[in-house]
């Protein structure tokens, strides 16, 4: 099995072996504190908490103050900003979801007022050409849009919950991505600096190995 390793730079450094995590910590470069992952976990965790290398950490002299584990507080403040702002997003791209979808499937009248905009044109081309796409924006494919949109804008309201609740990195970064997309959420104006400052701060380490 190997290991990631992040290192007191705060740089992630691997994979290595088990045998070089016990040589890295006999030589000092770590400590029971240090955050690790094996290949086979989600997130990072104390080097402690690995049962193959409990043995190799020497117990605190008697009287000697415990290291204490890693405060996720600053994490968290770090993620709140961008969370809360690509809540705010996730909610306006729901209400124009909702709105796009309720004039998708009872706007007819809209339709029909624009096509009897088009007929006093006296231009029968251009009338065809526009009747095609309105009948194309409020047919079939309109409704599955709308719905898409509105499934996209549930997905970055979740994945920014979870950002804010330090649950779920993988979600949080997907929504974080869908959000920067244009044409997939209807708010991708404030969608896109918005996830691009939740991706930064979800890249950094220390942010990274206090989700669960």
């Amino acid at each position: 099995m190997t290991y990631t390793i992040i290192g007191g730079d705060g740089k992630e450094y691997g994979p290595i072996s088990g045998e070089e995590v016990r040589k890295w910590v006999s030589e000092g470069r770590l400590n029971a504190q240090s955050q690790a992952k094996a290949e086979s976990d989600a997130g990072f965790r104390p080097l402690s908490t690995f049962p193959e290398f409990a043995g190799i950490f020497a117990p605190p002299p008697l009287g000697a103050a415990a290291v204490p584990a890693q405060d996720d507080t600053h994490a968290a403040q770090m993620v709140k900003g961008p969370a809360i702002a690509l809540i705010v997003t996730g909610v306006i791209d729901l209400l124009l979801s909702f709105w796009g979808l309720g004039d998708k499937l009872f706007g007819h009248h809209n339709l029909a007022q624009f096509n009897n905009a088009l007929q006093q044109m006296n231009n029968p081309q251009m009338e065809q050409f526009f009747q095609k796409i309105m009948n194309f924006a409020y047919g079939p494919f309109g409704i599955v849009d709308a719905i898409f949109g509105l499934a996209m804008s549930i997905l970055v309201l979740m994945g920014a919950s979870k950002m804010l609740s330090l649950r779920s990195y993988e979600f949080a970064v997907t929504a974080s991505i869908v959000a920067m997309i244009p044409c997939v959420t209807p708010c991708c104006i404030l969608g896109l600096p918005f996830g691009i400052w939740a991706l930064v701060v979800l890249t950094k380490p220390e942010v990274k190995s206090s989700f669960s």
